[in-house]
C-alpha cells in the first residue's frame, strides 16, 4: 500500500529538527485553523486559545518523530485539537455550578453591523446545542473546509455516516434559526463563514 501524500511533509521533518523558521511558519500555517475548530467546538476563545496552544505543542514534541506516509499531519493535527476539546466539554458536563453564565442580550440591534454580530451569535449558540457528533461534522466541513472525506477519516466513520451526521445537524439548525431571515442563517450553515 502506498503512503499517503502530505504537502506538510518536508515542513514537519524541520521542525523535527528544531529549524526555526519552520516552527514559526507551522504556527502561522496551523494555528489560526487549530483556533477557529477549537472555538466552534467549544464556544469559549479563552479555552480555544488554550487546547490551540496546546496542540501546537503537541505538534512540535510529536515533530522529530512523525512517521510520514501513515497519515497526513492535518489530520492528525485536527484530531489531537478535536481530542482536546471533547476533554474540556467532558469536564464542563462534570462540574456543578451554583451559577448560571450571563447571557447575552437577545434584543434586536439597530443597524445591521450588530444583526449581523447578532445572527452569528445565534448560529452559534445554535451550533453549540447540536449533539457533539453533529457539531463536530459542520465544523470539519463548514468551517474548517475539509471534504467530506477528509472529515469522514477524521471521524472514523464512512462519508455517508458523515453526510447523516451533516444533514442531521443542518436540520436542527435550520429550525432552531427558522426565525432568522432565510439568507442570513443560509450564508452561515452552508458558507461557513
Amino acid at each position: 500500500m502506498a503512503g499517503i501524500a502530505d504537502p506538510d511533509e518536508d515542513l514537519v521533518r524541520r521542525v523535527g529538527q528544531g529549524d526555526p523558521a519552520a516552527i514559526q511558519t507551522m504556527v502561522t500555517r496551523k494555528l489560526p485553523r487549530m483556533l477557529a475548530l477549537a472555538q466552534r467546538m467549544l464556544g469559549d476563545a479563552v479555552e480555544a486559545e488554550d487546547v490551540a496552544q496546546e496542540a501546537m505543542v503537541r505538534a512540535w514534541r510529536q515533530a522529530p518523530r512523525w512517521t510520514p506516509g501513515k497519515a497526513k499531519f492535518d489530520t492528525w493535527l485536527h484530531r489531537v485539537a478535536l481530542n482536546l476539546c471533547y476533554d474540556r466539554l467532558r469536564r464542563r458536563r462534570e462540574i456543578p455550578t451554583d451559577t448560571l453564565p450571563e447571557r447575552a442580550d437577545d434584543s434586536v440591534a439597530p443597524d445591521r453591523g450588530l444583526m449581523a454580530v447578532e445572527t452569528g451569535l445565534r448560529v452559534d449558540a445554535a451550533l453549540a446545542r447540536l449533539p457533539d457528533r453533529q457539531r463536530e461534522a459542520i465544523v470539519l466541513c463548514h468551517y474548517q473546509e475539509l471534504t467530506n472525506i477528509e472529515a469522514a477519516a477524521l471521524m472514523t466513520v464512512s462519508v455517508d455516516a458523515l453526510e447523516s451526521l451533516l444533514a442531521r445537524g443542518r436540520r436542527a439548525l435550520r429550525q432552531a434559526l427558522a426565525d432568522l431571515a432565510p439568507e442570513g442563517v443560509r450564508d452561515r450553515i452552508e458558507g461557513g463563514r
